[in-house]
């Protein structure tokens, strides 16, 4: 999840995830990014040869390998993607070539206060994940203008439940 804070309306869209997922999909919300710090090939390497992984770190990798799918509820800042997210995407691209989410399916949705409602962040997320070995679900979109939610939480708007829980069942369909 992108935002750190916890009234968050993109944390609120990722619990509305996890609530109206088909009953044999668990949703996991990965509560560790803040910790991470920010990525050091210099650290990740001496991780790999002499030292104990950092936990953070061990824990994003080990929550990735331990997941079918990913989903990945991110708002936008300033245009682009926070920085949480492209530093976890950092930490999950290594080893390269075979990090965490090689080959899994993985969806990018959320939403901003912006005209777009985050989209130039989730079409930034989209290629750093891809390209970082995840199977991008270009298919799965939800790009919501926080201002269409009219002060309500993102639970309370029928159509925006419906397009979660559809884009819940899309990615775990792609599990294979």
């Amino acid at each position: 999840m992108g935002s750190l804070r916890a009234a968050s309306i993109n944390r609120q869209i990722a619990e509305l995830a996890g609530s109206v997922a088909p009953d044999d999909v668990t949703v996991t919300i990965f509560e560790g990014l803040h910790e991470l710090p920010f990525y050091n090939e210099e650290i990740d390497e001496a991780m790999n040869a002499e030292a104990p992984p950092l936990a953070p770190v061990a824990a994003l990798r080990a929550a990735a390998a331990d997941a079918d799918a990913a989903l990945v509820v991110t708002p936008e800042y300033n245009g682009s993607i926070p920085a949480v997210i492209k530093n976890a995407i950092d930490w999950l691209s290594r080893p390269f070539g075979d990090g965490a989410l090689k080959g899994k399916p993985l969806a990018v949705i959320g939403g901003g206060f912006g005209r777009y409602g985050g989209v130039w962040a989730h079409d930034e997320t989209r290629k750093s994940f891809g390209i970082a070995g995840a199977r991008v679900v270009d298919s799965i979109k939800l790009s919501l203008q926080f201002t269409k939610l009219e002060g309500r939480a993102p639970a309370e708007d029928a159509e925006l439940t419906a397009s979660v829980r559809d884009a819940v069942g899309k990615l775990a369909a792609e599990v294979g």
